[in-house]
């Protein structure tokens, strides 16, 4: 299950304001993560990372991909679905997918959720329009349906539990991508709900009643699978794609959504499954998105599955409170932010900035294309975040390994250009241009 703009300290149980209590009672009875990441720090890109295992930058998925964009996420990706199907697995896709165009446009020809291992699906090709309520964009198995009664989050929940009733062959195992669209803007919340929150103002009001809206609708999903004696044999993973577009719902992490800071994509990560994982943890180990497929493989033991060429890593052996090693570091890259590209190494967040001003678009053009080619370093920052996850004191003048760091960064930014897929028929940079931009204008959430 994946929120869309979901911030890290949004739910309850991670300091939130509104109520959810029904996430709150999957991470007392699972893991409650305090270090996971998502892929990217936005839409797109990030959900890729999720379903590949793979960085978002090795894919030529460089940010969010507009209606009738040409980016998307190609048929030579091996999907979590994908790799599960060949073990027999009933998969099912319902909410947003944005990794290409949906339903079929003839002018692209992209892959569908069919083609890359959903044998059933009902989404989105990017947000619900016009809002949450009564969206009119929703597509079933290909077919574009008629406006859609209530929120969103109400009927990916009623489609999940139609799809166990009515389509699934309950002697397979399954596997359901549920991507909620939900705290995405723009948002709508049921009245009842936002009357609760009426004290914090009318907008926060709405925020708050949105995410205790979607709580409601994974509590639906849990409750049923409870009810048909599944639950417990079920793993269950409940996170966000990116961080908020609201510094408060971020909690003290810095920056927002679009952002390689924490705030961008450090996301809430909530994993249960009793019949592995002791109940009642917090795991302050860094761990995120791409590690999912390698962990399940792992899980699974799927040998058809190259796990070596995959940028996640196992985390199994953290789940069964076992010791832990990462292979490979956690790296993001975003060409349209400043800093371009982070990597996790231990509790240490070393960062580069390119100090490119060049404005561009928001949708990635031919223009953004090559500059991702050509980007280079030119000043560091470095941050202790066991110490420090704020991220108000830049280390890199003076921690007696940040050279070290700053060549590990170097090294896979250069191996990140070497790889990067290049698209050929992209748009050229016109209309409303915006300056890259660096996160300036800060404060901590007690100050909101």
């Amino acid at each position: 299950m994946v929120a869309d703009d979901m911030g890290y300290a949004d739910l309850n149980c991670y300091g939130g304001l509104s109520n959810t209590p029904h996430l709150n009672q999957l991470a007392k009875e699972g893991i409650r993560l305090t270090n996971f990441y998502a892929a990217a720090s936005n839409c797109s890109p990030s959900r890729a990372g999720l379903l590949t295992g793979k960085s978002p930058a090795r894919l030529g998925m460089y940010s969010y991909r507009p209606q009738g964009h040409p980016m998307h996420l190609r048929t030579s990706e091996v999907t979590i679905a994908e790799a599960l199907q060949e073990e027999n697995y009933q998969t099912a896709h319902i909410g947003k997918w944005h990794l290409g165009c949906l339903p079929q446009d003839t002018a692209f020809h992209h892959p569908q959720p069919h083609d890359q291992g959903f044998s059933y699906s009902l989404g989105t090709e990017n947000n619900a329009q016009p809002s949450h309520l009564n969206p009119v964009n929703f597509v079933r198995n290909g077919e574009q349906l008629d406006a859609q009664e209530g929120y969103s989050c109400n009927i990916l929940a009623n489609e999940a539990l139609s799809w166990f009733e009515q389509q699934w062959n309950q002697e397979d195992p399954f596997f359901m991508y549920m991507a909620f669209h939900e705290p995405h803007a723009k948002i709508a919340s049921p009245p009842e709900l936002v009357e609760k929150y009426k004290s914090h103002g009318e907008r926060d009001a709405e925020y708050l009643a949105n995410i205790e809206n979607l709580d409601l609708a994974v509590g639906k999903v849990v409750d049923y699978l409870r009810a048909q004696g599944l639950l417990d044999n079920t793993l269950l993973i409940f996170s966000s794609d990116n961080g908020s577009y609201r510094q408060a719902s971020n909690g003290q992490l810095r920056a927002v959504k679009s952002y390689l800071y924490e705030g961008g994509i450090r996301v809430p990560g909530i994993i249960r499954w009793p019949e592995l994982i002791q109940g009642g943890q917090e795991v302050h180990e860094a761990a995120g998105f791409v590690d999912v497929l390698p962990t399940l493989a792992d899980l699974l033991n799927l040998k058809s599955l190259d796990t070596q060429n995959l940028d996640g890593t196992s985390i199994l052996p953290l789940l069964k409170g076992e010791n832990f090693e990462r292979e490979n570091p956690l790296y993001w890259f975003f060409y349209r932010t400043s800093p371009e590209i982070a990597m996790r190494i231990g509790d240490m967040m070393v960062m580069g900035k390119d100090k490119d001003t060049v404005a561009r678009t928001h949708p990635f053009t031919m223009a953004d294309m090559e500059y991702v080619k050509e980007v280079q370093l030119h000043e560091y920052e470095l941050y202790q975040l066991t110490e420090d996850d704020a991220q108000y004191h830049n280390l890199a003048g003076r921690h007696p390994e940040a050279e070290v760091y700053q060549q590990k960064l170097n090294n896979k930014l250069r191996k990140i250009k070497e790889e990067a897929y290049y698209w050929e028929k992209l748009p050229e940079a016109e209309g409303n241009r915006k300056p890259k931009t660096e996160w300036v204008k800060y404060k901590r959430i007690e100050e909101n």
